[in-house]
C-alpha cells in the first residue's frame, strides 16, 4: 500500500536556493520531498551519468540529506572524512549479516535517515536488479520512496511511496512500472525488467494513435 505524498514547509538555505536556481535554469521541475523521517529512496531509471548529477542537485535543492552505501575500505584517511560529509555510509561486505544487516542496523539506530540506492546497479542494461534495498526497508519497517527522472518532461518525481510487503515480486512490479512510465536519457540502456515494460507501454501508445 502506498502513502500520500505530504511535504513539510521549510525555509530554504543558500545552498538550497542555488541548487533550485540551477534546476530551474536547466528547465527541470522537482516537487517537495515526501514527509518521512526514514526511508529507502529507490532512484531510476539509471541510463546516464546525468541521472546522478540531476538527482544530487535536486536533493540539495530540496534539503534532503541523503546517505549512500559505500565500501568501508574507501573511508581511510582524508577521503573518509570527505565521503562521510557527502553522505557515505561505510559497509563491510565480509561482516556477518552483510550489507543489508549493516544498513538495517544503521537505519534502526538513526532518528532520521534517507538511504538512497540505485537497484539497477549499472547504467548499461542490467539483467536483474539488486534487491537488498527491499530487505532493508522490510526489516526496518520504513517506506520505499520511488524516485524517477523523466527526460521528456524534464521532471524528477516521487510517484510512489511503497510500504514493503513479504511479496517481493509484487513490490518490484510496482517499482518497475514506475520506472517504465518515464522517458530515460538512453532507453537502449534500460535494465531488462524496465526495458520490457517500457517497450510494451510504447507499443500500446502507438496502437492507440493508429
Amino acid at each position: 500500500m502506498g502513502r500520500q505524498n505530504k511535504a513539510k514547509p521549510q525555509t530554504r538555505t543558500l545552498a538550497q536556493r542555488i541548487a533550485m536556481a540551477l534546476i530551474n535554469l536547466a528547465g527541470w521541475r522537482v516537487p517537495p520531498f515526501p514527509d518521512v523521517d526514514k526511508s529507502v529512496v529507490v532512484g531510476g531509471p539509471h541510463t546516464s551519468n546525468w541521472d546522478g548529477v540531476i538527482g544530487l542537485t535536486a536533493a540539495v535543492a530540496l534539503g534532503v540529506e541523503a546517505r549512500f552505501l559505500i565500501k568501508h575500505n574507501l573511508f581511510r584517511g582524508p577521503l573518509g572524512w570527505l565521503l562521510r560529509r557527502l553522505g557515505g555510509v561505510p559497509v563491510d561486505r565480509s561482516k556477518p549479516g552483510g550489507v543489508v544487516g549493516q544498513a538495517a542496523r544503521e537505519m534502526m539506530e538513526s532518528d532520521r535517515l534517507i538511504l538512497a540506492v540505485t537497484p539497477e546497479g549499472t547504467r548499461s542494461g542490467a539483467a536483474r536488479w539488486k534487491t537488498g534495498f527491499h530487505h532493508i526497508a522490510l526489516r526496518t519497517g520504513v517506506p520505499i520512496v520511488v524516485t524517477v527522472i523523466d527526460y521528456r518532461h524534464k521532471e524528477l518525481r516521487f510517484p510512489l511511496i511503497l510500504e514493503p510487503t513479504e511479496d517481493l515480486e509484487a513490490d518490484l512490479e510496482r517499482i518497475y512500472e514506475c520506472f517504465a512510465s518515464v522517458t530515460p536519457k538512453h532507453p537502449e540502456k534500460l535494465s531488462e525488467p524496465v526495458r520490457v515494460r517500457y517497450h510494451a507501454r510504447s507499443a500500446a501508445g502507438d496502437r492507440e494513435t493508429d
